[in-house]
């Protein structure tokens, strides 16, 4: 038997595999990851109601968003199969929804054979014709909902990803977008492929009219990711959405933008339960589920902890991930005396 390794030796191997991880996340992501926190604990099947009710069947259940997200795509083959297909088989066991994100290195026809509750994350190209066609596979393919982010019409300073000049590796490319999909190396230093790419493939000029385009062009219902203001929510459902996921694209955006946390009461009383509210960021355990309800969520978006849970362990990892997130959240609703989600309310939060 091989002795133990010193404390030391554990911290350094620690650091050395969480550094990894969050590098491959941070370069390599174009998923969307969110938990679903089904109403099926309330006394009336009356009260589950609206985009979600679909979801309630499976109790507290999980949905895998724009992690941002969440599909990872073939950065990380797992065991021989694409990492987005290893998530989607375990959420969709999980009674979990997943979120493909357009920049998927998987195709929305790979993931949507695979099955399971499916949305699909659109950002708006400057070539209408190419973003029509997104949407009309997504809906063939069977998602039921499309999820539009309205936070990156330009791509943020992403300093890690200029330090590194961040490209796509030969033979792998965002598989949803033939016509520009690869991320070459870029030609100067200190620049980006990804925020080339979204330069020159990306509408920055997107408006309110763009909502109302989206909506006409599919029956699914479409809800709007990035939003952070109250007087933006009351417009996005004046205009039509069906929800809207309160989010700073992970603070990866605009440097000292607002926590997602600290807008979402905001928004949740602009919208008045005329349209559901998710939170997106910082979500890592069960108690951050139970603060973001009795602030106003519905649901909860939780990205990085199930690609953490995947890059350590494969398809096990991720599952792991998704019960004890599930098993923290029954525990902080029995310790806070709450025997329902109905019950999660805004003082339990203190000011």
């Amino acid at each position: 038997m091989h002795a133990p390794a010193e404390p030391q030796a554990r911290r350094a191997i620690l650091a050395a595999v969480v550094g990894n991880v969050l590098e491959w996340y941070d370069f390599a992501v174009y998923a969307y990851m969110a938990t679903i926190i089904a109403r099926q604990f309330f006394p009336s099947q009356d009260e589950v109601v609206s985009l979600l009710s679909a979801f309630a069947a499976f109790g507290v259940g999980f949905v895998v968003r724009p992690l941002g997200g969440i599909v990872i795509g073939r950065l990380g083959d797992v065991r021989g199969r694409k990492a987005a297909l290893v998530l989607t088989i375990v959420l969709m066991a999980a009674g979990t929804v997943m979120i493909l994100s357009t920049a998927s290195t998987c195709t929305i026809e790979d993931v949507g054979a695979v099955g399971g509750r499916l949305w699909f994350q659109l950002y708006v190209y400057s070539d209408r014709g190419l973003t029509k066609a997104l949407v009309e596979r997504a809906e063939a393919c069977g998602m039921q909902a499309v999820v539009l982010t309205v936070d990156a019409p330009v791509l943020g300073r992403r300093e890690r990803d200029l330090r590194n000049r961040f490209h796509l590796p030969d033979g792998i490319r965002l598989a949803n977008v033939p016509s520009s999909g690869s991320v070459p190396l870029p030609t100067g230093h200190g620049e980006s492929g990804l925020a080339n790419h979204f330069a020159t493939g990306i509408d920055a000029g997107i408006t309110w009219r763009d909502v109302e385009w989206l909506r006409s062009i599919t029956r699914l219902p479409v809800l709007i990711k990035g939003i952070v203001r109250g007087d933006d929510a009351a417009r996005a459902v004046e205009h039509g959405a069906a929800g809207v996921i309160v989010s700073n694209h992970g603070g990866r955006q605009l440097d000292t933008a607002i926590a997602s946390i600290r807008a979402l009461p905001d928004v949740a009383e602009a919208v008045n339960g005329r349209a559901e509210v998710l939170l997106d960021g910082g979500v890592r355990r069960g108690t951050d589920v139970i603060k973001a309800i009795a602030l106003g969520a519905r649901a909860v978006l939780v990205g990085r902890p199930v690609v953490w849970g995947l890059a350590a362990s494969g398809e096990n990892g991720a599952r792991r991930v998704l019960e004890l997130l599930r098993a923290e959240i029954d525990l902080a609703m029995a310790l806070c005396g709450c025997p329902t989600v109905g019950d999660i309310s805004r003082d339990l939060v203190a000011d």
